[in-house]
């Protein structure tokens, strides 16, 4: 990698992590929030809600001063907020007779810290001098997944070793993390994004354009396919299949993210050797099939395998967006990519949101819930089939 850039790629790599940490840790604590202060699944569930809520404010926000104040002051800004926020769930929730609104604040601040970081990494990794694009992105965002296995996994661990009644000790271990990166972007180099004297497309520009809304509509799908059953793996492993906690992290969500890390490695290695689009089309499908698995097969091995193969379809769908929109709209800079995270982010905060509210309308049955989710994946396959028949109509 040209002038050392492969540091700010590892940076990125990391940054990632803070955000499986973000988006990740939270859910395995639903059920003690539920037990520890008498918060109800309806309640829970807008804990999701608002974390990407949250990110999806940033995201609209990022484009109006990323550009001014530059790609490293808002990485920096971007990791601290992710610290506080993780430093602030062991404390606000004390300060408030109701626990819910500590806990609602502290996944807030954390929000702005992820909402930046979906802006912001994957422009800064496009800008860096590499040889593939597609395989890069994949690459990078396989390390989301990696970070979503460490969180469970270690997590895990930690829960047997000290009880997850000490969960707030994890919570400042875990903040860490960012806090290092934050001092890693002081120093590492930072390319440009456009050449020297380019503008990228305006708001008002993107908004005329159609095959904007159909990436904007995969990206949606995208967010909300993964999200519908990542942020529910531990629940459902535990309500919907019946066994222990440990277990229950460790089978569901673990296989899932190990998946679809998986998945996202894979085409980071052998990415230009296969039609982007035919294996988009072909994960979504396979999508389909896991929500199905998961919602109508009444043995548990295999909703587990349905969970498993639900985070192996999902994985190319969020860095696959991203490349088609890179290679579609090659002049879309900081709006697009803002624009893109802001729909990726409405995407995984609907995808759970709508499963835990039929779930709730059917009396907290998840696996309804799942199977109501699968609109998304198929509004996936309808966007990516638009996309091929736009860009041949673009020449």
């Amino acid at each position: 990698m040209k002038n050392g850039y492969n540091k700010t790629i590892i940076s990125c790599f990391v940054g990632y992590i803070v955000q499986a940490i973000i988006n990740n840790f939270i859910p395995l604590l639903f059920l003690t929030f539920q037990n520890s202060y008498g918060i109800s699944l309806g309640k829970i569930t807008l804990l999701v809600t608002f974390n990407f809520g949250a990110q999806l404010v940033v995201d609209i926000l990022a484009i109006g001063f990323v550009d001014k104040i530059g790609y490293r002051a808002s990485m920096i800004i971007a990791h601290v907020f992710a610290a506080a926020g993780l430093v602030s769930l062991t404390v606000l929730p004390e300060l408030f007779a109701d626990p819910f609104v500590g806990l609602l604040l502290s996944v807030m601040i954390y929000a702005v810290g992820g909402g930046l970081l979906e802006v912001l990494v994957s422009p800064v990794v496009e800008a860096c001098p590499t040889d593939n694009k597609e395989k890069a992105m994949s690459l990078l965002h396989s390390f989301y997944c990696w970070g979503h296995v460490g969180v469970v996994l270690l997590s895990t661990l930690f829960f047997q070793l000290c009880g997850i009644g000490n969960w707030k000790i994890l919570a400042i271990l875990w903040a860490i993390v960012p806090l290092l990166n934050a001092v890693a972007f002081t120093k590492v180099p930072m390319a440009q994004l456009l050449e020297e004297g380019d503008t990228g497309l305006s708001m008002k520009e993107l908004a005329s354009m159609k095959m904007f809304w159909v990436l904007m509509l995969m990206m949606l799908c995208a967010g909300a396919s993964e999200q519908a059953v990542s942020q529910w793996a531990s629940a459902l492993a535990e309500k919907g299949f019946g066994i222990s906690k440990t277990l229950g992290d460790l089978i569901g969500p673990m296989a899932f993210a190990i998946l679809m890390g998986s998945s996202r490695a894979y085409y980071g290695k052998f990415g230009d050797k296969i039609n982007l689009e035919k294996f988009m089309i072909g994960s979504s499908i396979l999508c389909i099939i896991s929500y199905l698995m998961i919602s109508l097969i009444p043995i548990p091995a295999l909703g587990f395998l349905g969970c498993a193969l639900c985070g192996l379809s999902v994985g190319i769908m969020w860095p696959g967006t991203f490349s088609v929109a890179s290679a579609s709209m090659p002049r879309g800079g900081t709006a697009m990519f803002a624009l893109l995270a802001l729909a990726g982010d409405m995407g995984c905060s609907s995808g759970p949101t709508f499963v835990g509210f039929v779930s709730g309308a059917f009396g907290d049955n998840l696996k309804l819930g799942v199977l109501a989710a699968i609109i998304f994946p198929t509004l996936l396959i309808l966007g990516v089939q638009n996309i091929k028949k736009l860009r041949k109509i673009s020449g």
